[in-house]
């Protein structure tokens, strides 16, 4: 398994955030699929078989909650059916993020939105049964009105009101430009491209200090980042819009794992820590 070179590790000092003291995130497992390990990273084995999560993360914030990504959705199966045969795998399905809200006795009045890491069909999908606005910036809003994999955003988003951001932000943690939700640092997303137009990382920083790192598809598995390897040549093909931003965004990524909890959206071991909503936020 060949590794890309081993990046400098980030020394600068972090950039400043001033989380309130109620801020609190929680992960939503909405399902998995599943997919071997010779189509996840380059060099994996195709006995190797991995449960690809479909996640959705909960961020608290006094002045408005949001959404990273949406997993799985009410009408999953559709959704599915909707990928290329090649691209269909067997999944399974636990509560969507609608129904774990609602089973926990949250007040779903209290979200502002969600964020879309970036629009592909397994983080979107949950999108069909949440009734929020959908913030994207213009890049991921132009490739996912065109391109074949936004199919299922464009299934999903009608009736949602849109809400677009723009990254007026400086560089942030060695990726080019940023938007900053709420103005204190502590949810920020970063421009990565590459796997989509305007695919981003999620920067979280709570009030005890932990910083998490969400960054999508940039690697669908720790491997990727660990490891620092790539998807093999086939799926970099089909599934990246820029190989080289993604390699770029990698070992950025892997740069950064001495200091946050590096979290790719596709393996289950990454949400280690990360409590559940279940009861606890009511």
């Amino acid at each position: 398994m060949r590794s890309l070179p081993a990046p400098d590790l980030w020394t600068d000092a972090l950039p400043t955030a001033t989380p309130p003291p109620d801020m609190a995130i929680y992960q939503l497992p909405t399902g998995t699929y599943e997919t071997r390990a010779a189509f996840a990273i380059r060099g994996g084995s195709f006995r190797d078989k991995r449960q690809f999560a479909a996640t959705a993360i909960l961020v608290q914030h006094p002045n408005g909650d949001f959404l990273i990504d949406a997993g799985f959705g009410a009408n999953v199966a559709a959704h599915v059916a909707m990928q290329p045969r090649f691209a269909r795998a067997p999944f399974q399905t636990t509560r969507t993020v609608r129904e774990q809200l609602d089973d926990s006795g949250y007040d779903r009045t209290r979200l502002s939105g969600v964020f879309l890491t970036h629009s592909h069909w397994d983080h979107a999908s949950g999108l069909d049964s949440l009734d929020l606005p959908i913030w994207m910036n213009r890049g991921e809003l132009e490739y996912a009105a065109k391109d074949g994999d936004g199919k299922v955003f464009r299934a999903v988003s009608p009736g949602h009101e849109i809400r677009e951001y723009s990254f007026e932000g400086p560089a942030y943690l060695g990726f080019s430009a940023s938007f900053d939700v709420h103005g204190d640092g502590s949810l920020v997303l970063a421009l990565a491209g590459g796997h989509t137009t305007g695919s981003v990382v999620a920067f979280v920083t709570l009030p005890s200090g932990q910083r998490y790192a969400f960054i999508g598809d940039l690697t669908w598995q720790l491997d990727g980042v660990q490891r620092r390897v790539e998807r093999p040549w086939l799926l970099r093909t089909l599934a990246d819009s820029d190989a080289g931003q993604v390699r770029q965004g990698i070992l950025r990524s892997a740069a950064l794992t001495e200091l946050m909890q590096v979290v790719p959206a596709h393996d289950q071991r990454a949400y280690q820590g990360i409590p559940l909503l279940e009861g606890a936020a009511r």
